[in-house]
């Protein structure tokens, strides 16, 4: 198989007859390289690498099977990596048979909205009869105030609809997306790459990443939010494809057969159309429905698709991309992601809506008939004063939020790993609760939520690589890989002050595989390359990739909670941070 992240066919480009700029001769000391001259057609959709047959006839196949089996690979590869993720995901996914770190607050917040319509105040020492009864107890009527939107939580809730008010319910659904996102990830990286192999390899990556595996099998919300944030960077990405294709099929042909360039067509053409972008507002507003950093997501994903759309029209030949972008797609790029989203924001609070006003219903749903009376915007909906009147409360809490932490962690530490959070702890006795008989001493059963250190160091260096072939080689895959770690890492350093915790991370952790695949593509050599630079880079890589499944399989006890002796628990706490 091919590898094709340092092919620079995907580059954007400039039109045919713009010159280079003086700042970028200058920066040719620093590695930047001039874009190649090519086939307009290839640079706005570059075709996918074709995986070499040889692999699969060394292993005994006819050479037609070989073909069939390369062309299917685009599929088969995901699904298969998929599998193993989903099978290691769903083992026991009922243990511990505990309510664990905050599935104190989601599965039981999920339990009511599924029955009530709006999230409940659960008497303080309820879990116990929770584990007991499932989904006998009964649930209270007093209203409860919760500071995160309710998408995630009917998420949760759509698991415990379908196989009870117990641990295994309540995780169902957050396996099942941190399963799928693993499918997501191996065919949006083969877009990006336009390489199956580097597909297959990101999302392999995924699927061992001990923080994005432990979230799988935890009711928390910030997998739900991982997996609408992929999603949508993914339809983002088709829609691309699809925008350029269009682009490409309008331009002129020359007498060589060859598409060239074209002025008027690249600044005046109107892309149609374009679906793709408002099933990824759509996916914005179920982020932004699950947490409110989905916001933040969306603000960086839009501003990247325009950007897209401007490198397309100067590859077609614009003489002002950022002219005939503002004036052809800026307004429709807006009217189908951000209304699309925001919409979708406000129906997911439908059940709140729809509960009564006389006090028995959601809290703060009666707040525009009783404290919220008068006022210049009376003539607006009771129910939309009383949902703004909550937002602007749940903001001012967001904002405020101080309370000391064991686990806080700041956000400078999260790419290293510095201080996981303890979902779980126990030590049972020698012949208790998986414990052997013949351990000396008592054991350790713990569920925590670690990134995988050897690929979470590997994509600290990654990161400083796309970041080089984004500035010098303006490789728009090294940028929107940026873009999705910026979106969803940057805004936290505005709030160090605030109690927050190393798993906000796994919003980005897709995006961290894609830069680790990426590095790796270099580490394996482009098209052309020789024999010996191939071997020597594989060999690299395949280290690398093993390292960290081995480290993966090594952590695997502290993911999943097994029973394990105390001196072997210690030995895998390897920074006393971690402890």
């Amino acid at each position: 198989m091919t590898s094709t992240a340092s092919s620079p066919d995907t580059r954007e480009g400039q039109a045919a007859e713009e010159q280079q700029p003086p700042w970028q001769r200058r920066l040719r000391r620093f590695g930047h390289v001039e874009r190649p001259r090519q086939d307009v057609r290839a640079r706005l959709v570059p075709a996918y690498t074709r995986p070499s047959p040889r692999l699969w006839m060394t292993l005994g196949l006819s050479k037609r099977a070989a073909d069939l089996v390369g062309r299917w690979s685009g599929w088969v590869g995901p699904l298969l990596i998929t599998l193993v993720a989903g099978v290691a995901r769903f083992w026991n996914l009922g243990n511990p048979k505990a309510v664990i770190f905050d599935e104190t607050y989601y599965a039981k917040d999920a339990w009511a909205l599924i029955h009530r319509g709006f999230e409940v105040n659960w008497p303080e020492k309820v879990n116990g009869d929770v584990l007991k009864q499932g989904g006998d107890i009964a649930i209270p009527h007093d209203a409860s105030y919760v500071v995160h939107p309710p998408v995630g939580k009917y998420v949760i809730g759509v698991g415990e609809w379908m196989f009870g008010f117990d641990p295994f319910g309540w995780r169902f659904m957050t396996a099942v997306l941190g399963t799928l996102s693993v499918l997501m990830l191996c065919r949006i990286g083969r877009r990006l790459f336009r390489s199956t192999f580097l597909g297959c390899l990101a999302g392999a990556l995924l699927a061992a990443d001990g923080l994005h595996f432990v979230m799988s099998r935890t009711a928390l919300l910030d997998q739900v939010l991982m997996f609408f944030v992929l999603a949508a960077f993914g339809c983002f990405l088709i829609d691309r494809d699809k925008a350029r294709a269009r682009l490409a099929a309008a331009l002129p042909v020359d007498e060589d057969g060859r598409v060239r360039p074209d002025a008027h067509v690249a600044q005046t053409l109107r892309l149609g159309w374009r679906p793709w972008r408002w099933a990824a507002g759509l996916c914005l507003g179920l982020a932004f429905g699950t947490k409110w950093n989905g916001l933040y997501v969306m603000v960086f994903f839009c501003l990247m698709t325009v950007f897209w759309d401007v490198g397309a029209r100067r590859v077609a030949g614009a003489r002002r991309p950022h002219l005939a972008v503002l004036r052809r797609d800026v307004l429709p790029a807006f009217v189908s992601t951000v209304p699309v989203a925001l919409a979708t924001y406000v129906i997911s609070w439908l059940g709140w809506i729809l509960s009564p006003t006389d006090g028995t219903g959601g809290y703060y749903r009666n707040w525009a008939a009783t404290a919220g009376k008068g006022g210049h915007w009376t003539w607006l909906p009771d129910w939309v004063r009383s949902l703004w009147h909550y937002e602007h409360a749940v903001y001012e809490f967001h904002v405020g939020l101080s309370s000391p932490h064991t686990y806080q962690s700041n956000p400078w530490s999260w790419i290293v790993d510095g201080r996981p959070v303890s979902y779980f702890y126990e030590s049972p006795l020698p012949g208790k609760d998986g414990c052997p008989p013949d351990t000396t001493e008592k054991c350790a059963r713990e569920v925590l939520a670690l990134g995988t250190p050897l690929l979470w160091w590997a994509a600290a260096f990654a990161l400083l690589y796309v970041l080089w072939r984004w500035a010098f080689r303006r490789d728009w895959r090294a940028g929107a890989i940026l873009c999705g770690v910026v979106a969803g890492y940057l805004p936290w350093f505005f709030y160090q002050e605030r109690t927050i915790f190393y798993f906000y991370a796994v919003v980005f952790v897709p995006f961290l595989c894609l830069a680790v695949a990426m590095t790796i593509g270099a580490i394996l050599g482009p098209p052309g390359s020789s024999e010996r630079r191939r071997v020597v880079g594989a060999a690299a890589s395949g280290v690398l990739v093993l390292l960290i499944l081995w480290n993966f399989i090594y952590f695997w006890p502290i993911y999943t909670g097994t029973a394990i002796p105390i001196d072997s628990w210690r030995s895998r706490m390897w920074l006393d941070t971690w402890v």
